[in-house]
């Protein structure tokens, strides 16, 4: 028998979209209150420019530096692009990713919290800010500890930077809801309105329990080269 016909980029948007909008309903939000981040690392840009003709412009990267090889060039051709740092950000990047990026979602310690005020200083650009928490307080993971996350805002609001809201990657192959309700409770009690939680195999229950943003990579590129 042969294979099926690959989906499109269109295709594969649709199909997320209608599961966001159906979580949505569940949840009694309106569909336009959760932003879909298309997850690009590790892919070319022969592989996004499809679906940015699709007319979708919310893309998360993980690394400066790949970010740096492929999204000017791209946003010249589509100059609408919403541009997310999702990875883990060290210090020594801070100014170029306040020159490439428009949100950031890993702010996670003070001594980041310093480099991206002078950064944003030096640029002239106010970039907004997810704090990552370590939600399951795993030692390998990036974030804030949740004891350390009301001095993190403080300081922020001191410095000027603007938190929007909070991040988390939950524990892997765990049921992830847990997490996603503390994440919610946790922004809730510091009156921060965003929540960056879910991604491919989560993100129905993440907008259940608040998200605001997803982030998807695979099931919208569709599978990685072989090899």
């Amino acid at each position: 028998m042969p294979d099926a016909t690959p989906e499109s980029p269109a295709q594969r948007l649709a199909k997320i979209e209608a599961e966001m909008a159906h979580a949505c309903k569940l949840a009694r939000r309106a569909p336009d209150s959760v932003t879909l981040i298309a997850v690009s690392k590790t892919r070319s840009a022969d592989e996004i420019r499809p679906l940015l003709e699709t007319g979708h412009r919310a893309y998360g990267e993980n690394r400066v530096q790949e970010a740096a090889t492929k999204w000017p060039q791209l946003r010249k051709a589509y100059p609408k692009v919403h541009l997310h740092l999702i990875g883990q950000l060290q210090s020594n990047k801070a100014d170029e990713a306040v020159e490439l990026f428009d949100c950031i979602h890993s702010l996670d310690r003070l001594s980041l919290l310093t480099a991206l005020t002078k950064a944003m200083a030096k640029a002239g650009k106010r970039v907004p800010c997810f704090i990552q928490v370590n939600i399951g307080e795993e030692e390998q993971k990036g974030g804030c500890a949740i004891a350390e996350l009301p001095e993190l805002i403080d300081a922020a609001k001191a410095e000027g930077v603007e938190v929007i809201g909070l991040m988390c990657i939950p524990p892997a192959e765990v049921e992830p809801a847990p997490y996603f309700a503390l994440l919610a409770e946790l922004a809730a009690r510091h009156g921060l309105s965003q929540l960056s939680m879910g991604m491919s195999d989560d993100f129905p229950t993440a907008i259940q329990l608040g998200a605001t943003h997803i982030r998807v990579g695979t099931a919208l590129f569709g599978p990685r080269p072989a090899g």
